[in-house]
């Protein structure tokens, strides 16, 4: 489980998400993550959640956010709460470096560690370069990943139609040439570093 003070990098994104209240100490209820969005221009892919409420707050630099296809550049202590099943995405739209506390608010226990294991596993496929140069896999991962994971998480791009007909039709060829919809080694594989103050977060521990 994620627990305070875990810090996960994404070499591919430049992304760093610091745990500051983790599914650990909340039994699930509730996950707290500051992400230091590091490349201008990146952030996440346009996705939403079925049933997970999410709370954007911009800490530092200015951050891009689309909800519901609506788009705009969000400034310092800006709050954006997001609903289930609306469309969303952010990104750094500064020069340098923006900084998001986002808040996950899932239906239940088993929704916050299964969002859990999907963010272990991107971050995972990133780490060993099984991505893009914007942190997604390839069409016959992202197929038995976005099944897997499509109760908590769901990828707008292809389009949710072609997903639904393309999906189901890779997921037996990405088996059978070896992927996996989840790995072991990404959901139980150590943070990159962990921060030993909880107050000021700022003195780091190689694990």
């Amino acid at each position: 489980m994620f627990r305070r003070g875990d810090v996960f990098d994404n070499p591919v994104t430049g992304e760093r998400a610091t745990i500051r209240l983790g599914t650990r100490e909340t039994m699930g209820e509730r996950l707290i993550v500051d992400l230091e969005l590091r490349g201008t221009g990146f952030g996440s892919a346009l996705h939403l959640h079925p049933s997970i409420r999410e709370r954007l707050t911009v800490v530092n630099g200015r951050v891009g956010v689309s909800v519901d296809g609506v788009a705009s550049v969000a400034e310092l202590g800006k709050t954006i709460d997001i609903a289930p099943g609306v469309p969303h995405r952010f990104w750094n739209a500064g020069v340098y470096e923006a900084k998001l506390r986002i808040e996950i608010r899932p239906a239940n226990r088993f929704e916050a560690y299964k969002f859990e294991a999907f963010m272990r596993n991107m971050i995972g496929l990133a780490q060993d370069g099984k991505t893009n140069v914007k942190g997604m896999p390839n069409l016959l991962q992202l197929a038995i990943t976005a099944t897997e994971f499509g109760d908590v998480i769901q990828f707008l791009s292809p389009p949710r139609f072609m997903q639904k007909i393309l999906f189901p039709m890779l997921a037996p060829i990405a088996r059978l040439s070896g992927y996996r919809s989840s790995y072991n080694e990404y959901v139980f594989r150590s943070p990159s570093q962990r921060v030993e103050s909880e107050v000021k977060m700022h003195v780091l521990k190689r694990s």
